[in-house]
């Protein structure tokens, strides 16, 4: 069953651990995520970008793909299917796509054309039962043609959108989309604090989750961070996984070429990761 993710975030915050947001951009990156959230009894946020949706040819695809796979694989732990730094049209597509909760990324806007747009989105979302997002500052890096400058949220800006009734919040803290570089700062836990300290137990969200160390994790955790964003560990996981089957010649023996075959090293790299991910967030065993 597709659920809001409000509740699962809220004991989140209660529970003191945080819930992964996992994109997914077929069939496989959907059923390995699915049935490792099952095997460890954790809610689980399967979050789509607008680039990977329409490589999946559309919202409405996505969600029914994801509706009927539930149903298929006897799917019971908690899942949220997510819109992930959607535009303004296209949180309305997700919306009426079926999605359970959007993210809206006004980050770019001004901060009174962010505080409209995000109004306007929470109340519709309310209405149909959906959680929203919000995002103050920027999200360092690139993803799926989203590039941002990595700013710092200003603390009173992040109140001023908690305040409009969203059910999580994304506030910059000098994360970053992709790899991070050698000469990354870190995770700037004062910033974080002072949000933290001004919007309650609003639970916030960390982005570009992969190759943040895991002691900055536990510390963000400890700081009301409630759902953590992975993707790049994903992609990297599944792209060497593929590349060492091809490497070693086993697309060649038999029918070692079936796509069934040749993607399932992927396939269960992917589980490998997100059950890491799982038990480094504390999530495992709370659906």
């Amino acid at each position: 069953m597709i659920v809001s993710a409000t509740e699962m975030l809220k004991k989140a915050v209660e529970g003191k651990y945080a819930v992964g947001q996992f994109n997914i951009n077929n069939l496989e990156w959907t059923k390995a995520i699915l049935l490792t959230a099952q095997e460890n009894n954790s809610p689980v946020i399967l979050g789509v970008s607008e680039g990977a949706g329409k490589y999946m040819t559309g919202f409405k695809t996505v969600a029914a793909m994801v509706k009927a796979m539930i149903e298929e694989l006897n799917i019971t732990v908690p899942v949220a299917l997510h819109l992930d730094h959607g535009t303004y049209e296209g949180c309305y597509k997700c919306i009426e796509a079926g999605f359970s909760s959007v993210m809206f990324d006004g980050s770019h806007f001004p901060i009174e054309e962010n505080i409209a747009k995000t109004s306007e989105l929470v109340k519709v979302c309310h209405e149909k039962g959906l959680s929203i997002e919000a995002e103050v500052g920027s999200i360092g890096g690139e993803e799926d043609g989203v590039i941002g400058a990595g700013e710092i949220a200003d603390p009173n800006e992040c109140k001023k959108i908690a305040d409009l009734g969203v059910d999580f919040l994304a506030a910059g803290i000098g994360n970053i989309h992709g790899k991070y570089p050698a000469n990354w700062k870190g995770l700037d836990f004062d910033a974080l604090a002072k949000t933290k300290e001004l919007i309650g137990d609003l639970p916030l969200v960390l982005h570009g989750g992969t190759g943040i160390p895991a002691d900055m994790i536990q510390k963000a955790i400890s700081l009301g961070v409630a759902k953590i964003n992975v993707n790049t560990e994903c992609q990297l996981y599944f792209q060497e996984a593929t590349r060492k089957y091809i490497e070693e010649g086993k697309d060649l023996e038999g029918k070692g070429f079936d796509p069934r075959k040749l993607l399932a090293p992927g396939f269960e790299a992917i589980k490998v990761i997100v059950k890491e991910k799982m038990e480094l967030f504390g999530s495992i065993n709370k659906a």
